[in-house]
């Protein structure tokens, strides 16, 4: 199952510079698995010691927030597409 996932350009460092990866997985933790076997150091980046999303970054399915799916558990299906994308503050 094919599924894109759409790299921050201050990730891109662990993906030789590619914007955009395809990876198999059925839900974004598996996900998370499957990059960090292609692209080796960057779940730390993107989970925290505990294993947890990190909370600066926010993930999307087809443009859905995974916060108010089934955050890591959400499910994937062949052609979809997760968006990771850092969080913004300031004023």
């Amino acid at each position: 199952m094919a599924v894109k996932v759409l790299i921050p350009t201050a990730l891109q460092k662990f993906t030789n510079e590619q914007a955009a990866l395809e990876c198999s997985a059925s839900n974004i933790s598996g996900l998370l698995d499957s990059l960090e076997v292609s692209c080796p150091g960057i779940k730390s980046r993107l989970c925290d010691e505990a294993g947890n999303l990190r909370r600066f970054l926010n993930f999307y399915v087809n443009s859905e927030d995974i916060r108010f799916l089934e955050g890591a558990e959400t499910v994937l299906k062949d052609g979809d597409e997760v968006s990771i994308v850092p969080a913004v503050a300031g004023g």
